[in-house]
């Protein structure tokens, strides 16, 4: 399924690639920088409290803020009542979600000690009714998917939960399901089993039929870790025969990353075909005008990228808290700016006391180095 749109039931999304919600990073200033780079289909909100919403909090209605531009979007719901949870459904229906999808991968402690996020991959009977609940509370055109890891532990790994789970749901009201490759025991340590995610996708497969990415095929199986670098979407979606991938951490150092991985993909088709290309050689290749327009960004364009964040921050919140994301956050954004070697930018943003001096620790960085240096993939 490489460089085939996402079909979520009735919404056709434009590639095949989604953005993970990942706390602290998926606020609406994240996203519209991410999405301006060009090839995410759906990006996804932080979870989201049903009750927090419901309740008008400040700070669920901040995680849930959209605008025009934001768009495909899909609210991440988590907890363990499904009358709740169908409630917030019906609140993300009427407040712009594109998608509606149900948290059951988050293995974060507070979350998990109340029954939701990953702890539902435990009680499957409570994950079932929380699906058809939210399934009968949502219009048609709003499809209703949902998120999971391979399982609480290594032994519900070993035996398949996730698949099991995910035929479940499908059959109650679920029109997708997203695998992060790790168990909850897991966290984040180890690497992603891409085993575990084909062995999902081909039990929805022998249940449902295969995924063709049409709407009369069988249902979608996204795959989500470990995506550092644009091929990676490529080797994901080959060793396990997913539908989508979902990229979170990736992002935060190169979010141009899904409009170079939309490329790959078609590199790598025309690859297949008998175009014989270098793999995850983009910028190499003769070919890339044929599939995209895409070029990786210069090294004035990544400052732009900063500039772009940090002021869209301001915008969506405040000063305050556009100072504190920035200084958190400058190390991985940092990453891929003159690879890495940029030691008095960082500096500089992390000790600005003002915006203006971000901006000025910016200006500083361009002011110094060569206009035409561009990045290799």
């Amino acid at each position: 399924m490489l460089a085939t749109p996402l079909q979520l039931g009735p919404v056709r999304l434009h590639t095949n690639l989604l953005l993970a919600p990942i706390a602290g990073w998926c606020d609406l200033a994240w996203r519209c920088t991410v999405r301006s780079l060009g090839g995410v289909a759906l990006a996804c909100t932080d979870l989201l409290s049903p009750h927090g919403l419901l309740c008008n909090s400040e700070a669920s209605l901040d995680l849930a803020r959209t605008n025009d531009f934001d768009k495909p979007i899909g609210m991440q719901l988590y907890g363990c009542d499904p009358d709740l949870l169908a409630d917030g459904a019906r609140w993300c229906a009427d407040h712009g979600a594109t998608v509606v999808d149900i948290n059951m991968g988050c293995p974060v402690d507070k979350i998990c000690k109340k029954d939701g996020g990953s702890k539902l991959m435990c009680i499957p009977d409570t994950a079932q009714r929380i699906v058809e609940a939210v399934r009968a509370a949502l219009p048609d055109h709003i499809p209703l998917t949902a998120k999971m890891r391979l399982g609480w532990n290594e032994a519900d790994a070993s035996n398949n939960a996730a698949g099991s789970l995910s035929c479940r749901l499908i059959a109650a009201g679920v029109c997708a399901v997203t695998v992060h490759g790790r168990t909850t025991e897991q966290r984040f340590t180890g690497a992603c089993r891409r085993e575990g995610i084909r062995r999902v996708v081909e039990s929805v497969a022998e249940r449902f039929g295969r995924y063709d990415g049409t709407p009369a095929g069988g249902p979608p199986v996204i795959g989500n870790g470990d995506i550092r670098r644009p091929f990676d979407v490529v080797d994901m979606i080959r060793q396990t025969g997913c539908a989508g991938v979902m990229i979170g951490r990736g992002a935060f150092a190169m979010p141009w990353i899904f409009a170079a991985a939309w490329a790959e993909q078609h590199i790598a088709q025309a690859d297949r075909a008998g175009c014989i290309l270098p793999p995850g050689r983009l910028e190499a290749s003769a070919h890339a005008s044929m599939f995209s327009a895409y070029s990786p960004p210069t090294e004035l364009e990544k400052l732009q990228i900063l500039r772009t964040y940090f002021d869209l921050m301001r915008q969506y919140r405040d000063d305050r808290y556009a100072m504190f994301r920035i200084r958190q956050k400058i190390s991985w954004l940092g990453r891929n700016i003159n690879n890495s070697h940029c030691h008095a930018l960082k500096e500089g943003i992390r000790l600005a006391k003002t915006p203006a001096q971000v901006h000025a620790a910016i200006d500083a960085w361009e002011a110094t180095m060569p206009t035409r240096l561009q990045t290799s993939i």
